[in-house]
């Protein structure tokens, strides 16, 4: 079955460094962290996690917004619980095959995962075709176009934010009929 999703793959950049100058246990509490961090966002945003990678997990989105927002909080949030490691960003939005149920393939996934890996630190790259509607606050900045292996030279751009404004209201969602006394 074919699809639409938006794909996000998010990694802490440095990780494998950190690890060999710390240690494990010190290096386990950063992932813990991140981890929990990308728990608490994706359920607030309504995506899914559907894979952990190591220190990096992929993301999957039926609306496009939605990862975005989730990529750009996730690296504001880690800026501060994941230090002195920052997260790279890869997003990409296409058609891709629902793989017995549970699995994606199709370019989009592989071109994700391919510019999260060309990702600087604290960086969130996606293919400039690949932008619908950017939400309220997010800009896009101009990136030299990269090669991605596989899908040769692709024209991203890097993601910001200066003001996020939420459009999940969910405040008031358990004191609405039928759920009010």
């Amino acid at each position: 079955m074919k699809v639409e999703r938006t794909f996000v793959f998010a990694d802490l950049s440095g990780f494998t460094n950190y690890t060999a100058a710390h240690g494990d246990v010190e290096a386990g509490k950063i992932l813990t962290r991140f981890r929990a961090e990308v728990r608490n966002l994706a359920a607030t945003r309504g995506i899914r996690v559907d894979k952990w990678l190591g220190d990096g997990c992929m993301i999957v989105s039926v609306e496009q917004e939605k990862a975005i927002r989730f990529a750009l909080e996730l690296q504001k949030v880690c800026e501060e619980v994941c230090k002195p490691l920052t997260v790279r960003v890869g997003l990409a939005t296409g058609q891709v095959l629902m793989f017995q149920g549970e699995d994606y393939i199709g370019s989009s996934v592989n071109q994700a995962s391919r510019l999260c890996d060309a990702a600087g630190h604290n960086e969130i790259l996606v293919a400039r075709a690949d932008i619908k509607q950017l939400p309220d606050g997010v800009v896009e900045n101009n990136h030299p176009a990269v090669e991605l292996r596989g899908l040769g030279n692709v024209d991203v751009v890097s993601l910001s934010a200066s003001n996020l404004t939420d459009t999940n209201d969910t405040s008031e969602l358990w004191t609405r009929s039928p759920f009010s006394t």
